[in-house]
């Protein structure tokens, strides 16, 4: 047994199902310290794959979808650890951080802005993300936190932008 009694979130736990797989960010949330910030970072390379794939309307519309399967990962994986919102489940942080990433010029330290914005709404979760982390529950819980943190990043960097890049 892990923290709390759970299930241990290992890669052996990570390859078990694929809802597990996907909850536990394709393995970033087995990291054993800070699950949620490796999460943030394993989105920024597949976000970089998406754009040189794709428009960002249709990352958005992927993001979109992510969101929902993300939904459904999230809840069977919480059940399976036995832990609601377990540290190790970083969909949640992947599709926030792809949102975020959606509103920021591509250059290295507009990404690093994104990370360090999302990270910090993530982490001290000002109302109503803590209030909807407390009281909404299952995989619904879990991802629409993350969202609101990626809303306030997104307001933050596109002030910043507006403060920097106008001229």
């Amino acid at each position: 047994m892990g923290k709390s009694g759970a299930v241990p979130a290992d890669w052996r736990f990570c390859f078990s199902h694929p809802a597990h797989f996907i909850a536990l960010g394709f393995g970033s949330g087995v990291a054993p310290k800070a699950p949620g910030t490796f999460g943030s970072l394993a989105a920024i390379p597949l976000y970089a794959a998406m754009l040189y794939l794709w428009p960002p309307i249709f990352i958005l519309s992927v993001t979109a979808l992510v969101f929902v399967i993300g939904w459904w990962a999230a809840s069977k994986t919480g059940h399976d650890l036995g832990v609601h919102d377990h540290g190790a489940i970083v969909i949640d942080e992947i599709v926030a951080m792809w949102l975020v990433l959606l509103v920021v010029p591509v250059n290295f330290w507009w990404w690093i802005a994104a990370f360090a914005a999302f990270r910090l709404f993530d982490i001290w979760k000002p109302w109503p993300i803590r209030w909807f982390d407390a009281k909404v529950p299952g995989g619904l819980g879990v991802m629409v936190d993350d969202i609101v943190a990626a809303f306030y990043a997104v307001v933050v960097l596109l002030l910043a932008q507006m403060l920097l890049l106008r001229g």
